[in-house]
């Protein structure tokens, strides 16, 4: 069975056929990928994704609210847990962007309407071949970062937005000799 070239690990397997690139549209797991995507700022994916399991119990399960209210005694015990990436700026930028999701939910009435809106409600269907032909940014995820930025949030920059907007099934990134590529077609909105 065919994958992305990007998949080439075991343990990127499930992944990769289950979740990356499927529409998402529960806010408390957009969330979660825009946070996640701005811890693995300057490092891979892999390494995010094996520690992704213990940010979801040290993040109370990315709960905007609870991470909104966060203190500095709970952000001293984020910074010496090494089971995450322990970067005070990410830290810090994880907090301040829960305070943002929220004040975009409330705007939009859902974080899902608002940053939908960037690839007009529905799935962009690329028909990439290889790797090497994957876009690092677009135009919508060069929109996507200005605006967030604008409405405070960090670690938001467009090859950023472009990998959230991957992973949470904004764009279909599957390469067309990918099995998954004509399943997470069929899924788009």
């Amino acid at each position: 069975m065919k994958r992305c070239e990007w998949a080439n690990k075991e343990h990127q397997h499930d992944y990769h056929d289950s979740e990356w690139g499927v529409p998402v549209h529960d806010d408390r797991l957009l969330f979660e990928f825009l946070i996640l995507e701005g811890a693995q700022a300057g490092l891979s994916w892999d390494t995010i994704l094996k520690k992704r399991e213990h940010y979801r119990k040290v993040y109370d399960g990315f709960d905007a609210k609870k991470i909104a209210r966060y203190t500095q005694r709970k952000v001293d015990k984020l910074l010496a847990d090494p089971g995450i990436v322990r970067n005070r700026l990410k830290v810090a930028a994880s907090i301040g962007n829960a305070k943002a999701f929220l004040a975009v939910c409330e705007q939009f009435g859902s974080f899902d309407s608002y940053i939908w809106s960037f690839v007009g409600g529905k799935t962009k269907k690329n028909r990439f071949k290889s790797l090497k032909e994957i876009p690092a940014t677009t135009e919508q995820s060069d929109a996507m970062s200005k605006d967030l930025k604008k409405r405070g949030f960090k670690f938001v920059g467009s090859t950023i937005c472009y990998a959230y907007m991957q992973a949470v099934g904004m764009v279909n990134d599957h390469e067309v000799g990918c099995y998954r590529y004509k399943q997470v077609l069929a899924t788009g909105r």
